[in-house]
């Protein structure tokens, strides 16, 4: 049986054109704005990285064990220095199955380590990719300032 939890998040404006989003958990993350990209450099806020991936139904299972059981345990076996784990949110459609992965690092620069000079650029496994029927091209980037 698969976990399922949805997760939804309302945006607010913020001071600089970023948005702050407020999910259920009371996590808020502060979108990582490049044009700031020296405002966050100095700050000592972890950074959320948020990738979207869908499955058919039938695949579902496949992929989530290959996320836990292959693909988080690969990333942590890389010792990125600021790498601090992943989460793994899924929410089961009709049609598809939504797979949301939420990486934390200490700063950009661990982000750089783990996804290479493009940091937005989504880092798939070959395996993987033949199990998802789409994905968001870029990932994205956020600053958490609270976390309870």
């Amino acid at each position: 049986m698969v976990v399922t939890r949805s997760w939804e998040c309302r945006f607010f404006p913020h001071a600089h054109g970023r948005a702050r989003a407020r999910s259920p958990d009371r996590l808020f993350l502060l979108d990582y704005d490049h044009e700031h990209k020296q405002e966050y450099e100095g700050r000592n806020n972890m950074m959320a990285r948020i990738w979207h991936g869908w499955t058919k139904p039938e695949n579902a299972n496949a992929y989530e064990d290959m996320l836990r059981d292959e693909i988080f345990p690969g990333i942590a076996r890389r010792k990125i220095k600021g790498y601090r784990g992943a989460e793994l949110f899924i929410h089961e459609g009709s049609d598809e199955t939504e797979f949301v992965t939420l990486l934390r690092f200490d700063s950009m620069e661990a982000v750089k380590e783990f996804a290479g000079r493009d940091e937005s650029k989504p880092v798939i496994y070959p395996k993987a990719e033949a199990l998802l029927t789409r994905m968001d091209e870029r990932a994205r980037h956020y600053e958490i300032v609270i976390s309870r």
